[in-house]
């Protein structure tokens, strides 16, 4: 069963995202090189799209769209 829809606070949807098993593989035995790893990830594979959280039971990471927005 697929999570949900979420949201950011403006009300834009996130987007559903995921990411291999070598990182999935990192969420526990060291939270810090999985941070990293999905940070380095997803700057390289999808620019300006940022990890909002992070589902490691269901293996989702949500990603925000912060293309033409200006903070």
């Amino acid at each position: 069963m697929l999570p949900e829809a979420r949201y950011d606070d403006y009300g834009v949807p996130l987007c559903r995202s995921n990411v291999g098993e070598s990182i999935w593989s990192l969420y526990q035995s060291s939270p810090a090189a999985f941070k990293k790893a999905v940070k380095e990830y997803f700057e390289l594979r999808m620019p300006n799209w940022t990890v909002v959280s992070v589902n490691f039971h269901q293996r989702v990471i949500w990603l925000r769209d912060d293309r033409g927005r200006s903070v």
